[in-house]
């Protein structure tokens, strides 16, 4: 015997009469922050080059936020998931896939897209440098790799028997031969017997579109938690690296200079020697080494 509700309808009836157009229907974006780790210009052939965390940045078309950079994306078809549409994205923009990729957070505030209620699947991509091909979807007008800096300002504590709150300000900059974009973001923690709840809300934006200055610092704040303690930094390494130049990729993820002696001993266990050595000139070659988990 069928189960009837109470308006006396079995699940066939109630699906045949269901109408969705009596209900507002918010559409679904997949935006993507996609992180590289790219060599600067060093004018002297005897040091080793700088590295710079870089994310991606597609100036948009068309309206709303026109001539706007942005993080990369678009809406979800009605065949696919979230990450299919992300997946799609990204082998768009950048030509590659089977890569790091995980969900970051979904960004629902209801007015954050001038046009109607869009919420934003966003995704995280790490992406060895040497095999990136970048290029501008249908409807942006360019695609640029812009250095990322995020700072923390300050933080303010506020404890009692119930909990605590902190509250942290930090200053976003991405920069790009003399263009700089920049933002402010405060982080609100509130912990409680019932757990902790944070909010991130944009004080300031210039130069960037929707609430992608958000969705950036939240991001960078994801990989710095997860270096600590997973080898997600190697993602962003080629096949063949020296322990240096993984010391680069945490220093450039964290924002601060490493101890090598002691990094060595904490990370040096995720790579495997090789027999080969690096050739570059004007220094001396050092030993490469391979993502532990492609050696094994």
């Amino acid at each position: 015997m069928e189960i009837k509700d109470k308006n006396g309808l079995t699940e066939k009836e109630f699906l045949e009469q269901y109408r969705p157009g009596d209900y507002e229907r918010p559409s679904v974006a997949a935006d993507m922050v996609i992180f590289t780790a790219r060599d600067c210009q060093e004018d002297n052939y005897r040091k080793l080059p700088e590295k710079k965390l870089q994310v991606l940045l597609i100036r948009r078309g068309g309206h709303p936020y026109i001539n706007t950079w942005a993080l990369p994306g678009g809406f979800v078809e009605p065949d696919e998931t979230t990450e299919q549409a992300a997946k799609r994205e990204l082998l768009e923009e950048t030509g590659v896939e089977n890569i790091y990729l995980e969900q970051l957070y979904t960004f629902s505030e209801p007015k954050r897209d001038p046009r109607m209620r869009v919420m934003s699947c966003s995704y995280m991509a790490l992406v060895d440098s040497e095999k990136i091909s970048v290029s501008a979807g249908d409807d942006a007008r360019s695609a640029e790799w812009f250095n990322v800096s995020l700072k923390k300002e300050n933080t303010d504590v506020q404890s009692d028997q119930s909990g605590f709150v902190s509250v942290t300000d930090y200053a976003l900059e991405l920069e790009k031969d003399g263009e700089v974009l920049t933002a402010k973001i405060c982080l609100t923690k509130t912990r409680t017997n019932s757990g902790l709840d944070s909010k991130y809300e944009i004080t300031e934006s210039h130069g960037l579109a929707f609430d992608h200055a958000k969705i950036i610092a939240f991001a960078v704040l994801r990989l710095r938690g997860k270096v600590t303690y997973t080898d997600i930094a190697l993602n962003l390494l080629p096949e063949y690296f020296t322990l240096t130049e993984l010391q680069q990729i945490y220093e450039i993820i964290l924002d601060k200079e490493l101890i090598k002696a002691p990094f060595r001993r904490k990370y040096g266990i995720l790579a495997q020697k090789t027999d080969a050595y690096s050739k570059d000139a004007g220094h001396r070659p050092s030993q490469l080494f391979r993502k532990k988990w492609l050696a094994e």
